[in-house]
């Protein structure tokens, strides 16, 4: 009898304390539809990881324990997020980007948010890794803010996905916002004009090589992820690799999203989870994701300064790797202000040039510090 109760004598307040937060992920992806895919099975395995260990027994998230395996052999050597990316690389049509480059530089001004954070994380008490990788939340990129925790501060993995994700769900809650604190009714009135430009499939087949090429020469770090994105869209744009494309959006993406969400929870235990650091970095995480938003529209805005055919400034804010999510905010925006305003193919420009763009930032960050 005294043996079938030693997991209740092991059993600590804070440990309850994260079936509560584990409950609550769960309740937030089912009840909310906050990123279902991804803090339903991250809450799970919170809920997991914190049930009392039995002496002489390996923990379930232990080393030798199946959530410890798949930690060890698909997060923290890289293999998770990189098959990610070749599932999202799949996903991502660039054809609106090629049809207007120049909303490149709104995927790189919304990634203001992640230097700025940096900073604030730094003078706030983290040293410059955990500053880094609590800052990479900004680029409202799961899998990047994953990666480049697992480099720089492993201890802090749980928080730092926890609030990227549960962040990016938010965008249509926090984008709005923001937006209409910076602009006037009459700048989320303006009008862009667009024009159907037909891209070969050459240009299509060719972009994902040479970004990889320049990308992979500049930050010879970013490899891994500028590599494996453009990899899953030359499987897309191929025309050759159809099944496999198909199996990279769907098979590929669904498998690699359960086991990297429970394999996350498992980095929740109570002793990692329960402190002023994991609040710290909900915060800051919402200072990112803000101030990505402010660098697009603000950029958008200073360009007005010099140009005959204004931008709307909320395409600025689609700039965050958030897609297609921002993309249609920007459009309701516009909508609401004007029924017949219709700027989704900028924002989606934008939105996918974000992609990139937080790619970039993730691995400028990893360059710099590693």
């Amino acid at each position: 009898m005294e043996q079938l109760l030693v997991g209740v004598k092991n059993l600590h307040l804070n440990q309850i304390l994260m079936f509560i937060i584990g409950g609550i992920l769960i309740y937030l992806a089912i009840k909310k539809d906050y990123e279902p895919m991804l803090l339903l099975p991250i809450g799970f395995g919170a809920i997991l990881t914190n049930i009392p260990v039995v002496p002489g027994i390996p923990g379930i998230a232990s080393d030798e324990g199946i959530l410890g395996i798949l930690k060890n052999a698909g997060i923290l050597n890289e293999l998770f997020p990189a098959l990610i990316f070749i599932a999202v690389g799949a996903m991502i049509d660039f054809t609106p980007l090629l049809q207007m480059p120049s909303m490149l530089f709104f995927g790189a001004a919304a990634q203001f948010g992640i230097f700025m954070t940096i900073i604030f994380a730094y003078f706030l008490g983290f040293d410059l890794k955990e500053a880094a990788s609590i800052g990479i939340i900004g680029a409202a990129d799961g899998p990047t803010s994953i990666f480049v925790a697992s480099k720089f501060a492993e201890h802090l993995l749980g928080p730092i996905s926890v609030a990227a994700y549960s962040y990016m769900s938010l965008v249509p809650i926090i984008q709005p916002a923001v937006i209409k604190l910076l602009t006037t009714k009459e700048e989320r009135k303006i009008r862009m004009d667009y024009k159907e430009v037909k891209i070969s499939k050459t240009v299509k087949i060719l972009f994902p090589i040479i970004v990889t090429i320049i990308a992979g020469i500049i930050a010879p770090i970013s490899v891994t992820l500028i590599g494996f994105l453009m990899f899953g869209n030359l499987i897309r744009e191929s025309g050759v690799l159809e099944r496999l494309s198909q199996s990279a959006q769907n098979e590929l993406a669904n498998l690699v999203t359960l086991l990297l969400g429970i394999t996350i929870g498992s980095t929740m235990t109570a002793e990692a989870f329960i402190n002023i650091k994991t609040a710290m970095i909900m915060g800051l995480g919402l200072v990112a994701f803000i101030f990505d938003t402010a660098g697009g529209v603000l950029f958008a805005k200073f360009l007005n300064l010099f140009v005959k055919k204004k931008y709307n400034p909320m395409i600025g804010a689609a700039g965050i790797s958030a897609f297609p999510m921002s993309a249609r905010v920007i459009q309701r925006l516009a909508k609401e202000e004007d029924p017949m305003n219709f700027v989704l193919m900028q924002a989606v420009s934008a939105n996918v040039a974000g992609q990139i763009g937080s790619i970039i930032a993730g691995s400028i960050v990893l360059a710099l510090l590693s």
